[in-house]
């Protein structure tokens, strides 16, 4: 028996050399080198069992040939091949069989077993053609390793690079979030994709949540595991104070947990659906926005050395552009405030003094008017110009309110109130203010006047040719008892079915 490469054999390892080195995909090329093994050797069965060193994953296996218990087949669960180079036994015991290392930069990267039923087993040439093969193969990997390496790091640049896109085209807060989870979940292939923010308890809550069943990544058997409801509910999910994690989340630190579900640090009620999981800090410039959180299903691999690296890389660049995103929207903002507050401005200083002095010329003009009608007119001319000045003034606190925020002001209230029906009314109501209503109108007659203008705009929105509306709030208005209250007219135009011209709605109570 010798181990020299018989000449017949060279034609058939230069093709098994060559087929190896023409895949760039991992996985293909190592079922490549197994069916090319099992090929050149004339082998029943071949296994290359992958180990998990060095690359955090669970062991694969590639398998070649039919599986035939007479052949003495290596194992495909439980016990590995043992590990080295095993010679090939004498030809007079039948089966055989022939496991060699593969190595990758002089590391095991796995290891290749072959059997044979034939009476005369492998040959000393089989197994230096196995040699060169391994040889080949170690190789292979590396280049495999290497491409896979860089397409990952590829697509990790590229979600970066749309996360930033997505988020400076003016998405709200809560938007944006998601847009980092979804496009994390899916990069690093996770159960889910999950944002955490800091609590004023001092804790981290959940805040968004992407999963792989929202566009129907998950197969359709897998639908009803678990994860496929943590959406709903794990927004919302706190880490309490005291957690380990916590302590290293708040500083700042990324978490790699291998088992979610029995890792004593996690504390939270949904850890149980998750296996693997990286709990990645999303800050810039020493301000830390939240974390970044990317659990896959149990029983998944472990994330490797390389994908941890780039989601960490990812969730600093997602954090710059959250900030970026901020400040941005921050600005817009303030550029808003500042030409409303320009607009309400030049309304009191011009058009509101100008309309004022108006008034006044009129009222002096009508003291000197000696006929009736002439009179009646001018009445009639000053009452306008009065309506006209309310709602400017109206119109000038309306314009000096933050746009998205919520009012506070009762005055604000009304105005949101109004506002927001004009789209169901199809005319924007004018609104009048008597009296000191921000300060004179408090609960619980505030929460009951908006209650009923509400039911008045609603009601005036079912009346058809609806032209205008009035709406008059008074904080000084007399009750019919004596006392002073606060009263709410609402006056529409719409018809009603019957002669009456328009409708008016009235309520009122004491302050």
């Amino acid at each position: 028996m010798t181990d020299d490469v018989s000449e017949p054999s060279l034609p058939l390892l230069l093709d098994a050399v060559l087929s190896v080195g023409t895949e760039l995909e991992l996985r293909a090329t190592l079922q490549h080198i197994v069916d090319s093994a099992t090929r050149l050797t004339g082998a029943d069965h071949g296994v290359l069992r992958v180990t998990a060193a060095g690359d955090g994953g669970r062991p694969d296996v590639f398998t070649s040939g039919e599986i035939t218990p007479e052949a003495g087949e290596a194992p495909l669960t439980g016990e590995a091949p043992v590990p080295g180079e095993t010679p090939p036994p004498d030809k007079a015991s039948s089966p055989s069989s022939l496991s060699i290392p593969i190595l990758v930069h002089d590391e095991e990267f796995g290891t290749l077993h072959l059997t044979s039923g034939a009476a005369g087993g492998f040959s000393g040439a089989d197994l230096g053609l196995l040699r060169v093969l391994a040889g080949q193969a170690g190789i292979a990997v590396g280049n495999a390793r290497l491409y896979e390496t860089a397409r990952q790091r590829e697509r990790w640049i590229e979600g970066a690079a749309a996360v930033t896109t997505a988020l400076l085209t003016g998405e709200a807060a809560a938007d944006a979030l998601m847009t980092v989870a979804q496009q994390a979940r899916r990069l690093a292939g996770a159960a889910a994709g999950v944002i955490l923010q800091p609590t004023e308890a001092g804790g981290m809550s959940i805040v968004a949540a992407a999963t792989d069943t929202e566009r129907g990544e998950l197969p359709a058997e897998r639908r009803t595991h678990p994860a496929a409801a943590a959406q709903n509910d794990m927004i919302g999910t706190t880490i309490e104070p005291g957690s380990a994690v916590l302590e290293q989340l708040l500083g700042g630190e990324p978490v790699f947990i291998e088992d979610s579900a029995t890792d004593p640090r996690m504390t939270t009620r949904v850890r149980s659906r998750f296996g693997p999981s990286m709990m990645l800090p999303l800050q810039a410039g020493g301000r830390l926005i939240g974390t970044l959180a990317l659990p896959r299903r149990r029983g998944e691999h472990a994330y490797t050395a390389v994908e941890r690296l780039l989601a960490t890389q990812f969730a600093s660049q997602a954090a710059l552009a959250l900030v970026l995103a901020d400040a941005q929207q921050s600005r817009q903002r303030l550029a808003v405030f500042e030409d409303r507050d320009r607009i309400a401005r030049d309304l009191h200083d011009l058009v509101v003094q100008r309309l004022f002095a108006t008034g006044m010329m009129l009222e002096s003009t009508r003291r000197r008017a000696g006929s009736a009608p002439e009179e009646t007119a001018l009445d009639q001319a000053v009452d306008e110009l009065e309506s006209t000045i309310q709602e400017v003034r109206t119109a000038i606190f309306a314009l000096q309110q933050p746009p998205a925020d919520a009012p506070t002001t009762f005055r604000g209230k009304v105005l949101k109130e109004t506002a927001g029906a004009a789209a169901l009314l199809g005319v924007q109501p004018s609104v009048h203010f008597t009296g000191a209503v921000d300060t004179r109108v408090t609960e619980p007659a505030a929460g009951h006047l908006l209650a009923a203008l509400r039911r008045a705009l609603a009601a005036a929105s079912r009346r058809v040719d609806v032209t205008r509306v009035d709406v008059a709030v008074d904080a000084g208005a007399g009750l019919p008892d004596g006392r002073t209250g606060v009263r709410l007219v609402v006056f529409d135009d719409g018809s009603t079915g019957d002669a009456s011209a328009g409708t008016t709605v009235t309520w009122q109570a004491p302050l």
